[in-house]
């Protein structure tokens, strides 16, 4: 690695640890999360989590964008309780259940095998709803070179509904306006939801997700989506024939595929957003101009980046007595 490169690393963490601390505190004060909160009842809590993160990713880095989604779509709905991980049960189907999560869902054995680990050295201690924010920075750490401080202490909910999830989880086909409703009911602001995007920059979807807009664009046979790059339509297309039983799957960033990075955001300057709604970001006035910022400036990038990573993992936290702290994080105790 080059000097520069490194320079540029450590830049970035501390520059984001920094912007980090200021979020920080705030959700702290509304929450009573805190920073370090396990230092006394399972000092090793947060290293356990990171080396069972980081085990995974060395073997797949893929796992890295399925525990930042994990903690996305676990937060978006009751808040960051770990509703996501609690299995449907006879009379009641559970989030996990949802269109929007089912087969798609990734990492969560790394959960699983985190939990156990904690379960045998700090008995009843360690929440799942921690453990998946823990997960979703290490991740940040192993796939982007930069973390942020996350205070802890949340408890796990003893509730999971499909119904909730389909009321809360942004969906992916409407307009920029529409899926900012679903942040905004949370909060969440129109550039916190553009850093958070960001997050695109890993992982793979599935090619129904956006086949429309390769053949069927506006309802209309044989039609493509012209906000799309030609070219780029044309590898997609190969990667994702018409009509195809398959069911393929393509990387939602074809230049850095497993890197936590700005690249998202040049790729969306350049015509290449696979999903439609991230294509929007840098065709509407209101994120087209956080979308340029971060092409330009990655460190701003990920300094926001962290910043709502934070914020995210505020929402609706259970603190103190209330929910519990699960032995198993796929049933109620």
């Amino acid at each position: 690695m080059r000097n520069s490169d490194t320079a540029m690393i450590v830049y970035l963490i501390v520059f984001t640890m920094c912007m980090a601390e200021l979020k920080t505190t705030t959700a702290a004060n509304t929450t009573t999360l805190k920073q370090n909160f396990y230092g006394k009842s399972c000092p090793a809590a947060e290293r356990i989590v990171r080396r069972t993160v980081s085990d995974a990713i060395a073997q797949n880095p893929g796992i890295a964008a399925g525990l930042i989604r994990l903690y996305f779509h676990d937060c978006f709905v009751r808040g960051c309780d770990a509703s996501l991980l609690l299995k449907s049960t006879p009379g009641n189907e559970s989030e996990q259940d949802h269109g929007a999560n089912g087969a798609t869902l990734r990492g969560m054995e790394v959960i699983h095998k985190a939990k156990a680990k904690l379960e045998a050295q700090c008995p009843k201690t360690v929440s799942c709803a921690d453990i998946l924010a823990f997960a979703a920075r290490d991740s940040t750490l192993r796939a982007g070179g930069f973390s942020y401080r996350l205070p802890s202490g949340r408890r796990d909910g003893t509730v999971s509904s499909i119904d909730e999830a389909g009321e809360n989880l942004p969906p992916l086909g409407p307009d920029i306006a529409t899926i900012f409703k679903s942040f905004s009911r949370k909060g969440m602001s129109m550039k916190e939801m553009t850093a958070l995007l960001g997050a695109h920059s890993i992982g793979i979807v599935d090619c129904r997700f956006f086949s429309s807009r390769l053949y069927t664009f506006n309802n209309k046979p044989n039609s493509t989506d012209p906000s799309l790059d030609k070219k780029y339509a044309s590898f997609l297309k190969r990667k994702c024939p018409q009509n195809s039983v398959s069911g393929g799957k393509v990387n939602l960033d074809v230049v850095t595929p497993n890197r936590l990075d700005s690249q998202y955001y040049k790729n969306l300057k350049k015509k290449m957003g696979v999903l439609g709604l991230d294509q929007q970001l840098e065709t509407t006035p209101s994120t087209a101009k956080f979308v340029s910022n971060y092409s330009k400036f990655p460190e701003v990038w990920a300094a926001d980046f962290a910043a709502a990573m934070i914020h995210l993992g505020s929402l609706g936290v259970l603190t103190g007595n209330e929910g519990e702290i699960r032995e198993n994080c796929e049933v109620i105790n």
